[in-house]
């Protein structure tokens, strides 16, 4: 069946969205739409402008007769900047604040529109580098690790808290919390991944660092490597944290439960990319 150009286009740039940081031969799409590989390079060199116009990401090209295009999600800062303060204003609502000075979160973390385009700022941070799986731990990390891990196009690991008939034969390691300083247990099932795995650990909430201290933890177990971390909050006012590289959205600053008033700022997320560029 021909294509005509419009509808190549349309379909083209469909299929590079929902197959992200994945090679794709020039001779897959000439199949696929009956045209001739120079067409198709004058397609995509199309797509590329736009998506770099709109701040979609990018298509790099390889070369050689293995080669082909990769699409990768990329932000800007102009784009990035009105996101995360979106994020400030939805956690700063006095509205959230619950007994014990906690946040209510559920709903930001249960907003697909919300947690996909945070996802997709932290995908962004890390797409250069090698990542084979995203990990998280139970329970409300679990929608921003998938959608972290749906523009990176790797799978997700869930840590959990105790053991499941389901998960088959399990590692179990016991951490320390850095906010309480109470002994804990993570459990992961031996098969959900492969030694020497590299791994970016994503999680919506991080206090002292203690949870992804344990990750990290589990990870060695594995000897898989830590790629990154990436969180949605941390918490500012922490005397001794656990954890030193890691790259965070948004920052919690203070929580004045009697005058119920929340202060956050940006997180360093502007800050690690310039690290990352020198």
């Amino acid at each position: 069946m021909k294509f005509r150009r419009s509808e190549r286009l349309v379909d083209m740039t469909n299929y590079l969205l929902e197959h992200p940081q994945q090679l794709v031969s020039l001779s897959f799409f000439s199949e696929r739409y009956g045209s001739a590989k120079s067409s198709i390079s004058e397609d995509l060199a199309i797509i590329k402008e736009t998506f770099e116009k709109r701040g979609i990401g990018t298509l790099k090209t390889v070369p050689g007769a293995s080669g082909g295009v990769k699409f990768t999600v990329k932000v800007s800062d102009g784009e990035a900047r009105p996101i995360i303060n979106e994020l400030c204003g939805l956690i700063a609502d006095p509205d959230r604040l619950l007994p014990g000075g906690y946040l209510y979160m559920t709903d930001i973390l249960g907003d697909p529109a919300i947690v996909q385009k945070a996802g997709r700022l932290l995908a962004s941070a890390f797409t250069e580098e090698k990542i084979d799986l995203v990990m998280t731990v139970a329970t409300k990390g679990i929608p921003l690790a998938y959608a972290v891990a749906s523009h990176l196009n790797v799978p997700v690991v869930i840590v959990r808290r105790d053991n499941k008939v389901t998960e088959g034969s399990t590692v179990s390691i016991n951490y320390v919390s850095g906010s309480t300083g109470r002994i804990q247990t993570m459990v992961l099932s031996k098969r959900s991944m492969d030694q020497g795995a590299n791994v970016l650990i994503v999680d919506d909430f991080m206090k002292a660092g203690g949870t992804v201290n344990g990750m990290i933890s589990m990870l060695n177990e594995f000897n898989a490597n830590l790629a990154g971390i990436a969180v949605l909050v941390e918490a500012e006012k922490i005397e001794e944290r656990l954890v030193d590289d890691y790259l965070s959205l948004v920052k919690l600053s203070d929580v004045d439960v009697k005058e119920k008033q929340i202060q956050v700022n940006e997180g360093n997320y502007f800050l690690h990319k310039q690290e990352e560029l020198v």
